[in-house]
């Protein structure tokens, strides 16, 4: 990195913009099947969905947890509980807030996550 760092004498920090949740899922929805397989690992493909144990609850076998990878919607049939894009499938599994989801999404994609 070049110049002053945010804690420099004499430097502004400069607040990144905002998120850009739609690219972010975007770049996502591009990638769907390697998004699953990197957060949740134990899971395998079955036609155009991932199906994995929910790793939020004593989930002994996959069956109830499934994520469209044309779309990253998913659900867990057995709970009731979903979420309607990969930023989503992300907070979920990882149980951190949508924001922070759409920035290790954004990492994990190489894709810059501000508008």
């Amino acid at each position: 990195m070049t110049g002053p760092g945010p804690t420099s004498p004499g430097s502004v920090a400069v607040a990144p913009g905002r998120i850009d949740f739609r690219r972010i899922n975007s770049a996502a929805v591009r990638n769907g099947e390697a998004v699953a397989r990197a957060f949740l690992p134990d899971g395998r493909r079955e036609g155009r969905e991932w199906v994995s144990r929910n790793p939020r609850r004593a989930d002994r076998r996959p069956g109830s947890f499934k994520v469209n990878l044309d779309s990253g919607k998913g659900a867990d049939f057995a709970t009731g509980d979903r979420f309607s894009d990969f930023v989503g499938m992300v907070a979920f599994v990882e149980a951190i807030s949508q924001r922070e989801a759409a920035l290790r999404l954004a990492e994990a994609l190489g894709t810059t996550p501000y508008e």
